[in-house]
C-alpha cells in the first residue's frame, strides 16, 4: 500500500520542476525520499507538504535542500584500481590522438577531477588534453575550481595514488597550511567547469572519454537509460566509458556497443 507521504514527495519532487527546472523525477524514490524526510527533520518541518511550501516561496531554503538532493561522496583516485587500468589500458591508446576530449560527469567537488589531471600529466598528456568537469549544482563547481580540501585527507589520498600507480611524491602538487591542501592551478589549465544536468540537458561534444562514477546508481532505471544514450551519443567510435564498481552497461540499451576492457574496473570501450 502507498504511503501518504510518498504522494507527497512525488508531488514536491513535480512541484520543484516546474519552480526551478531542477530534476529529481528520475532519482531512485526511496533514496530521494529518505533524503527529502531527514532534510525536513533538520529544518524542523513536520510534513514534506511544509516542506515543499517553504522552498518553493523561499530560495534559499530550496537552495538547502538541493544540496542535500545532490550526492557528494568522492575522494582522490577512488578505486584506485580503477585508474590503474585507466593508466595502463586506456593511455596508451589516447597517446595516438594528436588532441583529447574527457568528459567527467557529475564531478561533484573535483576530487576526480584532478585525480585525472594528476594522471595525464604524469603520461605528458595534460597539455594536449581538454577535460569538461560538470555537475548540476554549482555550489559544488565553484568548490572543484578552488581545488582546496581538508590537510587531513591527503594521506588517505596519498595511499590512493600510489595504488594508481603515482609516480612521483604526491605532495608536490599541492601546498599545504595547517587546514587545508590547496592544488597547484597548473592542473585546472585544461578543465572546464560546467553546470550540466545529466537528466534534461544535451550533449555537448564527441569526447575520447566520459567517466562517469558512482553517479547513476542514485538514479531509477528510466533515467539509467537516459543517461547511457546519452553517453552513446556523445563517445566517438573506439571511446571508453568509465562507471563506478557497483554500475554496468548491462541491460542499458546498448551494451551490444560496447566491450569490456580487460583488467579495466568497469571500463568499456564503444565499438559499433
Amino acid at each position: 500500500m502507498t504511503h501518504p507521504e510518498d504522494a507527497e514527495v512525488r508531488a514536491l519532487v513535480d512541484a520543484i520542476f516546474d519552480a526551478y527546472g531542477l530534476d529529481f523525477r528520475g532519482y531512485a524514490f526511496s533514496s530521494l525520499k529518505r533524503r527529502i524526510v531527514r532534510h525536513a527533520n533538520r529544518e524542523h518541518i513536520a510534513t514534506v507538504s511544509e516542506l515543499g511550501e517553504q522552498v518553493l516561496t523561499d530560495p534559499e531554503a530550496m537552495e538547502r535542500l538541493f544540496s542535500e538532493l545532490t550526492i557528494h561522496v568522492t575522494s582522490m583516485f577512488r578505486d584506485p584500481g580503477f585508474f590503474l587500468a585507466f593508466r595502463e589500458r586506456v593511455v596508451p591508446t589516447l597517446r595516438t590522438y594528436p588532441y583529447v576530449r574527457i568528459w567527467v560527469a557529475g564531478c561533484s567537488t573535483g576530487e576526480e577531477v584532478y585525480s585525472l589531471a594528476i594522471l595525464l600529466h604524469e603520461e605528458n598528456l595534460h597539455h594536449r588534453c581538454r577535460i569538461y568537469a560538470t555537475d548540476i549544482n554549482d555550489t559544488v563547481l565553484a568548490r572543484a575550481k578552488a581545488g582546496v580540501y581538508p590537510l587531513a585527507a591527503m594521506q588517505d589520498y596519498t595511499r590512493n595514488y600510489q595504488k594508481a600507480g603515482g609516480n612521483s611524491a604526491f605532495a608536490e602538487y599541492y601546498t599545504a597550511d595547517s587546514e587545508f591542501a590547496v592544488f597547484r592551478p597548473a592542473l585546472r589549465e585544461n578543465v572546464v567547469f560546467a553546470a550540466h544536468n545529466l537528466a534534461g540537458d544535451a550533449s555537448f561534444n564527441e569526447f575520447h572519454g566520459i567517466l562517469c562514477r558512482n553517479v547513476m546508481i542514485y538514479f531509477d532505471r528510466t533515467l539509467q537509460l537516459h543517461v547511457h544514450k546519452l553517453f552513446h551519443e556523445s563517445l566517438m567510435t573506439l571511446g571508453y566509458l568509465g562507471l563506478g564498481k557497483n554500475e554496468t552497461i548491462r541491460f542499458s540499451g546498448c551494451e551490444v556497443d560496447y566491450e569490456a576492457v580487460p583488467g579495466g574496473e568497469r571500463l568499456f570501450r564503444k565499438v559499433r
